[in-house]
């Protein structure tokens, strides 16, 4: 299919960046710009307008499902506990398997009408990890590729025990690794099987941490080979008062939605997981992603009841016109009216308080149980006696299902009861792992072994990234590249958005508007900097664009479903369009080999890439993504079974692409994920809206990301959708600068802001937040080491720090910069002062060094300038105070120590170093890690320990973390192994120590 002939919306001139002139924005917002052929016929072309329009102007709720219209979750969402035809037992005895790790038994419905399932309990690692897996033998559910980590088999760890119990009711109990070896106060870890009625309970030390089916929700739909005559879904009676939200209901098993026609060929093979938290006070966080708290609320109240949620209007389209600083009359106390959503959507100008799913979809739960008759205690860390008894522990479940799902959220009134959340997959597995805790440092190891750790980023990485739809030429790149320089704000990458490309062939060049992109991206990494261009999933269909027709001919394709299995054509910026099947494994590595120096022509090993609308977003599909009877594999796997690894798996092809160029790290930023995604690179929170609400919301949804994993992540400073003020703008950076991922992002038809557009007071404050980061970049790059080693999260909620402390449990307005900073920023219009909770101990003021004793609240002045930042005492934080202009341009410029002592005037640290490029640092220990140590007036630099570990963010205290911190490494040939002490900053006292004349390298003392 030919495009010379074809049409589009044409991309406006804008002005330039360095200029102080901002131009009007025009009245109405604008379409993205689309390209179509003439080929296409004008009925479709209305259909694909009216489809995308929606998208541009406003969140229309009406466009998306809902639980009551998806059969799936209406079936199992308001089932009664202890339903007698749900009820599941386990049926004889449980086999344990030859090595000892595993134990299968049979799982029948009491009712006696369904074939049997398979239960299989599973051991990993020393700290009680268990993994349950129910199955159908004679139809085997689908079980996902290349999300958990490959080694996880390896980990399989022998049962200490097993005891089967016939008195009082059968159960069967597994006492599960211990690390007695470190810990002579570790207690048993056991896993406790009721059989009938089917009951599962992780305990520590007897005392439940988590729990499956304590409500008896448990449900497994069976396929049913004989036909859809046999299992009729009831959605409801169509004189039902509520019919118009039931499901379009088709003969068969097919549905429809919104005039799109699911033929779900294999029928109802929904999954609901009933898993609870013991406690008195039960606080569950994770699953991301959405917008909402940290701490979520309920969905159902104690009577089942909801309210409804966010600003939707009657007709359940958000009015994109109302006032940003309206708020919400509803009560934040009362639980939403639907559960949290699980299925990867593009969402535009999402609602900034809804339970509703957005780009991406983690299904882990961390639990926070308060018990109040239990011995108070500290915590810090490992599974001592004096932890398991402590009166606040964590846990954690992982769901291991990509498939579409609704987790409801209740908590009873009835404090023995916890919290008990409910689990409504449409198909897939039923797996889940329990991750015991009782540490949050505990929990988050224990999950990072099962999906990954945090890619270790490339360096320039951590710094500002500069982007926009669009810059408009390779004049305009030269333009904002110089910005930065003229007004001394460093950045390190310039990004490109899909009008770089030729007509929206990823991988192209406009010919007109970039030219010699080579020489683009070579005069911009002169300076130290890198560039990166916007590859998204969907491929023109254009008979004369190569990679079409090469994909074409290898059937590379995602397929429909009928007899021929002809390729699916979606809709997308280019218009006409199809995917590639990333899903097979030929197929990503096929993608991955287009990233060459060769086959991307005019690009080179400076220039990165951007994975944006990989949901996969499909603009006339269902909820404007991909029909979930398309097939995946050469038609061996439909696509409800992969969505929301789709994603994943397109942003892993690609940063392999990149890695095979050179062996270096790889930046490929992603918009959709999924578990296992931080082992790849980051993501972002989607399209934002530049306002007050979005600007506060943007904390819970980055922790939320940190707690579940995907710690590199971060939200477009400024908001992506509308026009941000001065004070806006500049409060937007001072946070932003302390996001894991900090990238300046804006719609098309938005005014130019770059740093310097707002003029002074403006352009001299956001300069002061950018740089703060940059002189923090030693302590951020140590964080993201530990994040790598460790899987702790770098942004990351007080209570992970603090977990004893009731008050922080649902504080998410402030948030820990690994364990040493604690960010208050500013979240509202012209204020003059804000009040900041500091926990327990000593803490001085970043800027001013003023001492607080905590627990306390600071009423803490503010001023345009101001952005409340507390140093913890007790830590020794690493930086860099010369200005420069990126990350590479502070190669081998000496540290300054921050040195806090906490109220016994002692403190620790740590620092990491390596070449911050490539891959040295894992087979060769090619890098440096030191350990600081203050302690009555003298400072001490020598090899990492575990009492330093925490310096980098690491539970401390614990037999498992920091398994390999104390490696110090042996250096290497990089800017930074020789780097110099220039400065000792200790600040209860004041007294500095300058030009000490030692190295990072080297064991020293110095006294103070």
């Amino acid at each position: 299919m030919g495009t010379s002939s074809g049409w589009s919306i044409a991309t406006r001139r804008e002005s330039s960046p360095n200029s102080e002139f901002r131009s009007r924005p025009s009245a109405a917002r604008r379409s993205r710009v689309v390209t179509v052929t003439t080929s296409v016929v004008v009925a479709v072309c209305i259909t694909f307008l009216s489809v995308h329009t929606h998208v541009v102007t406003a969140f229309k709720a009406s466009d998306f499902k809902t639980c009551a219209t998806s059969s799936f979750c209406a079936r199992h969402r308001d089932v009664r506990s202890h339903d007698p035809a749900r009820a599941h037992k386990v049926e004889g005895p449980f086999s344990v398997d030859a090595d000892g790790t595993s134990a299968t038994a049979s799982v029948v419905r009491v009712a006696g009408h369904d074939r049997p399932l398979t239960l299989t309990v599973t051991s990993y690692g020393h700290e009680g990890v268990v993994r349950v897996r129910f199955d159908d033998p004679q139809f085997p559910r689908y079980q996902v590729k290349d999300v958990l980590v490959d080694a996880l088999d390896g980990t399989r760890t022998k049962f200490q025990s097993t005891t089967r119990d016939e008195k009082n009711g059968e159960t069967t109990t597994f006492v599960l690794a211990t690390p007695h070896n470190v810990d002579p106060d570790s207690q048993p870890i056991t896993v406790r099987i009721t059989h009938d009625p089917l009951r599962i309970a992780l305990s520590i030390g007897g005392k439940e941490t988590a729990v499956f089916n304590n409500h008896g929700k448990f449900d497994f739909e069976r396929f049913a080979e004989n036909g859809p005559e046999d299992e009729k879904e009831k959605v409801g009676d169509d004189d039902d008062e509520t019919a118009s939200e039931k499901p379009e209901k088709q003969s068969g098993w097919s549905e429809t939605f919104n005039g799109h026609v699911d033929t779900r060929p294999f029928g109802p093979m929904a999954i609901a997981l009933d898993i609870s938290f013991p406690g008195d006070a039960v606080d569950v966080y994770g699953i991301p992603e959405r917008a909402t708290s940290l701490s979520l609320k309920d969905t159902k109240a104690a009577g089942g009841g909801g309210v409804e949620s966010g600003d939707t209007a009657e007709d359940g389209e958000k009015d994109a016109s109302a006032d940003e600083e309206e708020e919400t009359s509803k009560d934040d106390s009362q639980p939403y009216s639907e559960p949290y959503r699980l299925y990867n959507l593009d969402v535009f100008e999402y609602d900034h308080d809804s339970p509703f799913g957005l780009y991406g979809s983690i299904p882990v739960m961390h639990a926070r149980s308060v018990r109040g008759d239990t011995t108070k205690g500290g915590m810090h860390g490992g599974m001592s006696k004096q932890t398991q008894e402590s009166r606040v522990t964590y846990s954690a479940v992982y769901v291991h299902n990509p498939t579409e799902t609704y987790v409801d959220v209740m908590r009873s009134g009835n404090s023995s009861e916890g919290a008990e959340t409910l689990w409504i997959s449409e198909s897939g597995a039923a797996d889940f792992f329990i991750m015991p805790g009782p540490t949050p440092g505990a929990t988050q190891r224990q999950y990072s072994q099962i999906t990954g750790t945090t890619a270790m980023p490339p360096a320039f990485a951590l710094g500002y990234h500069q982007c926009r739809w669009n810059y408009v030429d390779e004049t305009d790149v030269a333009a904002v590249d110089a910005g930065f320089d003229q007004r001394d704000i460093p950045y390190d990458v310039l990004w490109l958005d899909i009008e770089h490309t030729d007509g929206k062939r990823y991988m192209t060049w406009d010919k007109t508007h970039f030219p010699s992109p080579k020489r683009m991206i070579d005069d911009v990494a002169s300076r130290g900097r890198k560039m990166v261009t916007i590859v998204d999933p969907h491929v023109k269909k254009d008979d004369n664009y190569g990679t079409h027709v090469e994909a074409t001919q290898k059937r590379l394709y995602v397929r429909q479903p009928n007899a021929g299995g002809t390729d699916f054509d979606g809709w997308c910026w280019p218009g006409s369009s199809a995917y590639l099947d990333v899903v097979s494994k030929k197929v990503r590595e096929w993608w991955s080999g287009k990233f060459s120096l060769q086959n991307y022509v005019g690009s080179t090993n400076d220039l990165h890439v951007w994975n944006d609308m990989n949901e996969p977003s499909v603009f006339n599909g269902p909820e404007i993504t991909m029909r979930k009877d398309l097939l995946h594999e050469e038609g061996a796997t439909e696509h409800r079974e992969v969505h929301n690894v789709f994603g994943m798996f397109y942003h892993a092809a690609t940063a392999d692409g990149l890695r095979l160029r050179n062996n270096e790290r790889p930046l490929v930023l992603s918009r959709a994920f999924f578990a296992g995604t931080q082992r790849i690179g980051p993501v972002w929170t989607g399209d934002n809206a530049a306002d007050w609400h979005h600007l506060r919301k943007s904390i819970p949804m980055t922790l939320a990301l940190g707690i579940s994993g995907l710690t590199w992540s971060g939200a477009d400073v400024g908001g992506f959708f509308g026009d941000p003020d001065a004070e806006l703008m500049t409060r937007w950076y001072q946070l932003g600068a302390f996001y894991p991922f900090f990238r300046g992002h804006a719609h098309l038809d938005t005014k130019r802001r770059e740093p310097w557009m707002f003029g002074e007071p403006y352009t001299r404050t956001i300069r002061t937040a950018i740089r703060t980061r940059y002189q923090l970049m030693p302590y951020l790059y140590t964080l993201f080491e530990a994040a790598h080693r460790e899987g702790t999260p770098v942004l990351r909620p007080l209570w992970f720090e603090f977990p004893d402390d009731d008050s922080v449990a649902k504080n998410d307005i402030s948030a820990m910069v690994g364990p040493a900073l604690l960010l208050a920023p500013v979240l509202e219009k012209s204020v003059e002062s804000i009040v900041v909770y500091l926990p327990k101990g000593v803490w001085y003021d970043y800027d001013t060094h003023e001492r607080h004793v905590g627990p306390t609240t600071v009423t803490k002045a503010v001023t345009l300038a101001t952005t409340p930042l507390f140093i913890r005492g007790g830590f020794i934080i690493p930086r860099k105070d010369r200005a420069r202009r990126s990350v590479k341009a502070m190669g081998g410029d000496p540290l300054t120590l921050l040195v806090a002592p906490d109220e016994n005037g002692d403190a620790v640290g740590e620092t990491y170093v390596d070449d911050g490029v490539g891959y040295a640092y894992v087979g060769s220990d090619a890098f440096i890690r030191r350990g600081f140590v203050f302690k009555k007036g003298a400072l001490t630099c020598g090899s990492p320990s575990k009492e330093t570990a925490k310096g980098s963010g690491v539970e401390s205290g614990n037999a498992f973390a920091a398994r390999e911190a104390t490696k110090p490494g042996v250096g290497g040939d990089f800017p930074d192994a020789n780097v110099k002490v220039e400065r000792v900053l200790v600040l209860d006292s004041q007294k500095t120590i300058r030009q000490p004349n030692v190295r990072l390298g080297e064991d020293w003392q110095l006294t103070v």
